[in-house]
């Protein structure tokens, strides 16, 4: 029998011994077949072949990496708010913070446009976490329509999207956990205040204490006196 059934174990065995009409305990049957070691060796799980994660490219210049995420703030209303924020990797600049009630992928996507917009143009790379509005068909068939590239954050890995995680915690010690909006309209004017402040007026540590508006100038600056050169 167990030459028919190599893959069964000790209690099908049993089984049919008991269908063929043969009286015999499970806990002999059992013996039996460690006895003769019968028993298969436990199964090892094949390890999937893990593709190590790339460094990623070195980013030399405005617009071409952004890193996006979302706070979530109570109004005086104790309604919920979402903030939307958008870092400029290289400058560290806030290009965009907006605050709603809930964002869709359609509403990330018609943001990312508008800032574009402004901008002159939009960057190769955007990255963000796996948060419920980044992974949608919305977004994903608008950033494959733009040529654009999602990079998704590691799971358990905040570190993925340092840039943007450094900078909520800013805005939240010094903007988000000082006012209790009213509503927002005002909770929408409050952060443009601030982003205002953070982008032309607070030093920022890892570009020498300068404001990203200042950072951004300097580094314009030698292309157009080279310019002027030619």
């Amino acid at each position: 029998m167990t030459r028919d059934r190599p893959a069964f174990g000790a209690r099908r065995l049993h089984t049919l011994l008991q269908r063929d009409g043969l009286r015999i305990n499970h806990k002999q049957v059992r013996r039996l077949y460690l006895e003769e070691g019968l028993q298969f060796k436990p199964r090892r799980r094949r390890r999937r072949a893990a593709t190590v994660r790339q460094p990623r490219a070195f980013v030399s210049a405005p617009t071409e990496r952004w890193a996006t995420d979302f706070m979530h703030d109570v109004l005086a209303t104790e309604q919920h708010a979402r903030v939307f924020t958008l870092i400029d990797v290289y400058s560290r600049e806030c290009v965009a913070l907006e605050v709603e009630r809930s964002f869709s992928g359609t509403d990330v996507a018609r943001l990312l446009s508008d800032v574009g917009d402004r901008a002159g143009h939009s960057p190769a790379i955007v990255q963000c976490d796996k948060g419920t509005e980044f992974p949608s068909t919305a977004l994903d068939h608008w950033a494959c329509w733009n040529r654009m590239q999602l990079d998704f954050s590691r799971p358990g890995k905040p570190v993925d999207n340092s840039v943007c995680e450094a900078f909520n915690g800013w805005l939240g010690r010094e903007c988000l956990t000082r006012y209790w909006f009213a509503s927002l309209a005002e909770a929408q004017t409050e952060l443009s205040t601030w982003r205002a402040d953070y982008n032309n007026v607070r030093p920022h540590a890892r570009l020498g204490l300068q404001s990203p508006a200042q950072f951004r100038a300097s580094r314009d600056q030698p292309a157009s006196v080279a310019t002027l050169r030619n």
